[in-house]
């Protein structure tokens, strides 16, 4: 493997536990397997470890790595809301649901390019996101509650996380009715993701061994701690996540603890987890060990907000 520095840990489980629901009761045994069926050999760190390793190599020094390096992808909230958002709970429901009208004239797009800038130096111009498109990403609710009344737009920058660090990006600030201060939408979609240098997710590999991650919350600490969701079931004692650092990459493992035999629900619960690195992610690829992909920021079981 081409690595200056490698390493697994285990992680510190930290925030609130959350549930996706809850389903008929099921026996653990099929809740943990998954697509890949039940499993019934002993627990083996060694096979995680191993495609850690795997995706590790097909990245580190790779062309898809050399695109990542070099393209816009948002690892932040592409919607900055008005500074002391919200006035009460009907416009923080109307929010939540999308739920938007518009009082006003959009204005045409003054240019048809826009660049990001990197606080770390250098640029990429990629085509700009028009008004009325920036507004139907964030406006979709169009039901009987409450509304958020947007009297008019202009274009500006805003500041995000991204793969290669902070950078200013164009976006739309968009007034709302009874703030002094605008909603602000990225007026620029995402560089399109490189194809990943191994074809398929992990196969042999328990579910409770390795499984995927439910996407990421932040990059912190300077980028020594990276946060993430870690699914698992309701009998176990919770998830867990190693870390494999290499020269080109992060690679992340997720996996279950304490899987206990007996009946439980079939419900899917996440947990966040905080990952502490020897050394700032920087511009080095963060991955998921299952999926053999980079980590999407957001929620799992669909792309990032800010990817999509």
């Amino acid at each position: 493997m081409r690595t200056n520095t490698a390493r697994t840990a285990r992680l510190f489980i930290v925030l609130a536990l959350f549930t996706a629901g809850a389903g008929a009761v099921a026996g653990c045994g099929s809740e943990k397997g998954g697509d890949r069926g039940a499993d019934t050999r002993a627990s083996d760190p060694a096979r995680a470890q191993a495609r850690a390793r795997e995706v590790a190599e097909a990245w580190d020094g790779s062309k898809a790595a050399a695109v990542w390096r070099k393209g816009y992808y948002p690892m932040g909230e592409g919607v900055q809301l008005p500074e002391r958002a919200f006035r009460d709970d009907a416009d923080k429901r109307a929010y939540s649901t999308q739920n938007f009208v518009l009082r006003g004239e959009l204005p045409a797009t003054p240019v048809k390019d826009g660049q990001v800038k990197w606080q770390s130096g250098g640029s990429l111009t990629l085509p700009l996101m028009g008004a009325r498109e920036a507004y139907e990403s964030v406006a979709r609710g169009g039901n009987d509650g409450p509304q958020l009344t947007v009297t008019g737009a202009r274009l500006g920058r805003m500041t995000l996380a991204t793969s290669r660090g902070p950078a200013t990006v164009p976006a739309w600030l968009f007034r709302l009715e009874g703030y002094d201060t605008p909603l602000r939408r990225v007026a620029l979609s995402p560089s399109k993701l490189p194809e990943p240098p191994i074809k398929s997710a992990a196969r042999n590999v328990p579910v409770d061994e390795l499984s995927a991650l439910g996407g990421l919350v932040e990059v912190a600490g300077g980028g020594r701690s990276v946060t993430v969701v870690a699914t698992h079931g309701a009998c176990d004692d919770g998830p867990a996540v190693d870390v494999l650092e290499t020269g080109g990459s992060v690679v992340l493992s997720a996996s279950i603890v304490g899987t206990k035999d007996g009946l439980c629900t079939s419900e899917l619960r996440g947990e966040k987890v905080t990952v502490r690195l020897d050394r700032p992610v920087g511009d080095r690829v963060l991955l998921d060990a299952f999926t053999g992909r980079p980590v999407p920021y957001g929620q799992r079981n669909g792309p990032s907000p800010s990817w999509s």
